[in-house]
């Protein structure tokens, strides 16, 4: 969003784009309701009727660092830790999230916990649950926080959600792409106009990662080097072939074990 928030850009966006924050099931949520036209969502929320805005998405090549499930379990063996597993008490803020964690038990372990619905406080949720799944700022933040964690809950094994994800398929693992719904653009906006509005904008939100390290910093209660970490390491910005089919393949499996609704194929804009 960089050219979006910061000049010289900014205004001249402004007279092309109106902005909503919100969060990224809410997003989907608009777009779906004819509310907003484009919108940063799950790929869990994507359906036949919108349009992936190519090259830009929020996915990771390993550990994303951002979900986290924790097991409450000794046990130094993470397979044995995982098949412990009977209950999740989840964050309940993103749908592709959940699903990964579907994927992970009944798709590669043939298990089937049950998913509890509890705000995002790992300690409580460990209290209440086997395990813990932790999505975002709270996932960010556990991590950093692991021994206070650990010392109120007991020991405990961390899974990187991307990480698992890469293990057992070999291929990066996808939250989040632009998507838009294609009738809403008209003539005063072209797919040509806005694909390069948004990969621009990625682009230079790049070049300005210290400026970006300085901005966030004092929002969030994570050291500097940490939010950096994040943003250059976790975080790939750039929705390549294997990003693709990782969301293709992340589909096919949610169909497959019923955790979402059959995506015959992606559409992109400017593809018809």
């Amino acid at each position: 969003m960089w050219d979006f928030e910061h000049e010289p850009l900014a205004a001249e966006l402004a007279r092309r784009y109106q902005i909503h924050y919100t969060l990224p099931a809410l997003c989907a949520e608009e777009l779906h309701a004819g509310r907003a036209d484009l919108g940063l969502i799950p790929i869990a929320a994507l359906t036949p009727d919108l349009a992936i805005v190519s090259d830009g998405t929020i996915s990771s090549l390993d550990c994303v660092r951002s979900i986290q499930l924790i097991v409450k379990s000794g046990a130094s063996d993470a397979d044995r830790a995982l098949a412990s597993v009977r209950t999740i008490a989840a964050d309940t803020a993103s749908r592709s999230s959940r699903a990964y964690v579907e994927i992970l038990f009944r798709k590669f372990l043939s298990t089937a916990p049950t998913f509890l619905p509890q705000p995002a406080d790992p300690v409580a949720m460990l209290r209440q649950a086997d395990a813990a799944l932790l999505i975002g700022d709270p996932a960010l933040l556990a991590v950093e926080s692991r021994s206070q964690i650990e010392e109120a809950a007991g020991p405990c094994q961390w899974f990187d959600m991307a990480h698992e994800w890469r293990a057992r398929t070999g291929l990066p693992w996808v939250a989040a792409v632009w998507a838009v719904r294609p009738e809403a653009l008209n003539g005063n906006l072209t797919p040509e106009q806005l694909i390069r509005d948004l990969t621009d904008s990625r682009d230079h939100g790049l070049d300005h990662i210290d400026d970006l390290v300085e901005e966030w910093t004092p929002r969030l209660s994570l050291p500097a080097e940490t939010i950096r970490h994040y943003l250059t390491r976790n975080i790939h910005y750039r929705l390549g072939p294997d990003c693709v089919r990782t969301i293709k393949l992340f589909r096919q499996y949610a169909a497959e074990i019923e955790a979402l609704p059959a995506l015959p194929d992606l559409r992109f804009l400017g593809q018809d």
